[in-house]
Parts: C-alpha cells; structure tokens; sequence
C-alpha cells in the first residue's frame, strides 16, 4: 500500500450536481480541498452545495471549462449532457474541452468508468486490459472516451479512470435498480429483476465508488500517467444476492420477484430509442460478469466497502421504498474492509 498524499489543493468538478460528481466533491471537500464546480446555473446550484465554488458555465463551452479550470490540479469528469439529451453527440466535445483545459493548466483528469466498453467476449471474469469490443452504441463512445484519454496521457496529460460495475446508492439517477429493480416512492410490492438465478452480475454502490476515486487521488503522485483500475464492488456471484438485500432491508423474506419485461423492451424497441438502448444492454444480464481488483488492492491496500445491507438500507430509504421512516443515513462512511476475491 503507497503513502497517502498529505496536500490538498483546488479540484474542479463538472457534474457536481450529478450522483458520482457531487459524491467526489463532497468528500473532497471534508478532506480540505478547495471545490469549484461549473454549472449553467451556478446560483441555483450555490444554494445546494454553498461549501463548493460554482462558476457560472457550460461544460460545452471550451472557453468556460478553460477558465474554471485555472489553477486546478485535477478534474473530475463525471458531466453529461443536460437530461442526456444527445448523449451520443454531445459527450465527446465535452470530454475534448475537458482534456484541452487539463493540458492547458497541468491538472490530472479523473473519469468514473463503466462495463459498456466490454462485449461478453471479455468475460465472465473481466480485468483492466481485456479488449474492448462493445455491443452497444453507448459502449462503443465509451470506448472512444477512454481513447481519447489514452491519448491525452501519452501528451502529457496524467489520468485516473476507475470503472465499476451497474451503480446505486444516495443520488445515484439513471441506474438499474432503481429504475428496473424497484419502483420509487412507495414501499415495495415486488422487484423485478432482468437478470435470472445463477447469473452473476457486478453491482457498485456509489458512495464507495466515490471513496475510491477520492483515495486514488491522494495518491496521484505515485500512479502511472495512465492509471486504470477495477472495482470489485458487490459481486452478485449466482444473481440472488441483491434480492436477497432487498428483502432483508424491507423485512419481506417473501417479497415477489417479477421477470422484467425484456419482451416489451424488445418489441418496442424500433420506435423507443430507451428501449433500443435496454435491448443492447441485455448481455450485461444474460453473461455473469465478475470484476477483479487486484490492481486496486495493490494500489490502496484495500477497497472500501460498506456492508451490502446498509447500502441497500440507505439507498431504499432515500428512494421512499422503505414501509417506515428509516432515518436513512445519508453519510453513511464505508467501512475499510479489503475485498480481493
């Protein structure tokens, strides 16, 4: 295990109001590092999170993330488009920005990676330098991002990409559980579940997610000019784990598991472009997929992980699916718990 960085120093975020941006801002700035973050709407955002410096400006926009970007020594590119409207067109500009305001001010780029770039030929056991070959749309710009930083690095822009699996959690929009697991707003009647028993899937919760990325920063330093890590997250190892949380956390041992419609994304996937999306995503479901981070472990010494029960408590409670006020922990700190296998 390397020696932790004892400097703090100026961070810019774009996409401090999203789920992995504001879960890095915020604990940035509990370790003493001075939080800027760039927002189209920077008082509106001010009067959500006052302890980060928000600058009034578009992500789009090279000038802006230029300017914001001054005297910063890393950026946290965790921005996408506005409701993800154009995803496919507009997030590859916006990563071109980031690189040339990096390179300009000397700052290192941190990116929270995904699984999309892998096709199932890189599984079921899936390290850092398995071949990419995506199946989907999504995967393929996936694939180019991390290119372009590849290449940034080798021109002297210093990177940190740290990929984990499907994210839920405090905050965490866009995602599979809880927007196909669970329905939000009302205690649970079902889950309905994509994948089968026997799959195993890989499941990252988002503070954790958040804690590992702060931590591979303070050891910025000592990492290659192109760091790129697995999480090991929660490995679902047979696709019955979650669940089994899930009922745990609502006091259900019997609670309903409903088969996701994978039959009316398909059908309707020639006229709904979500629904095209989910149809390409299926493999995620249908392959067992297991991340390994020995990498990481050897990096930090260990991963940090909060025990699966109360991640599942906590992101239940801020979801309004548990049957009685849980006081849910909103700051829950992930225990230092070393996860190798």
């Amino acid at each position: 295990m390397t020696e932790t960085q004892d400097k703090t120093g100026t961070v810019l975020v774009l996409g401090a109001t999203g789920g992995i941006g504001g879960a890095v801002a915020r604990g940035l700035h509990l370790r003493g590092w001075a939080v800027r973050a760039l927002n189209r709407d920077a008082a509106k955002a001010f009067r959500k999170a006052p302890a980060f410096e928000w600058i009034q400006g578009d992500a789009l926009n090279a000038a802006d993330v230029r300017a914001a970007a001054e005297g910063a020594s890393f950026i946290i590119h965790a921005v996408n488009p506005p409701g993800y409207r154009d995803w496919g067109k507009l997030v590859l500009p916006i990563l071109d920005n980031t690189i040339a305001a990096a390179k300009a001010v000397g700052a290192r780029i941190v990116l929270p990676g995904t699984i999309y770039n892998f096709g199932p030929d890189a599984f079921p056991v899936l390290d850092e330098a398995a071949p990419q070959k995506p199946r989907t749309e999504k995967g393929a710009i996936r694939k180019e991002m991390e290119a372009m930083l590849k290449a940034a690095s080798q021109s002297g822009n210093s990177v940190i990409i740290l990929r984990a699996g499907d994210f839920f959690g405090l905050d965490a929009a866009n995602n599979w559980f809880s927007q196909g697991l669970v329905k939000p707003g009302k205690p649970l009647g079902a889950i309905t579940y994509p994948g089968k028993k026997g799959t195993a899937h890989q499941w990252a919760y988002l503070p954790d997610v958040a804690e590992t990325m702060i931590r591979l920063i303070e050891r910025a330093e000592v990492l290659p000019p192109f760091a790129v890590y697995h999480m090991r997250g929660f490995f679902d190892d047979d696709g019955t784990r979650m669940i089994a949380a899930i009922r745990r956390a609502v006091g259900k041992p019997d609670l309903k598991v409903k088969r996701f419609p994978w039959w009316l994304v398909t059908f309707a996937s020639p006229v709904v472009p979500l629904f095209k999306e989910l149809k390409e995503m299926r493999y995620l479901w249908r392959e067992p997929l297991e991340m390994r981070n020995e990498r990481l472990i050897a990096t930090l010494g260990e991963e940090p992980q909060t025990p699966i029960d109360d991640a599942v408590t906590a992101t239940l409670g801020s979801l309004g699916c548990l049957p009685w006020d849980c006081g849910t922990p909103l700051s829950i700190a992930p225990r230092r718990l070393s996860v190798s296998s």
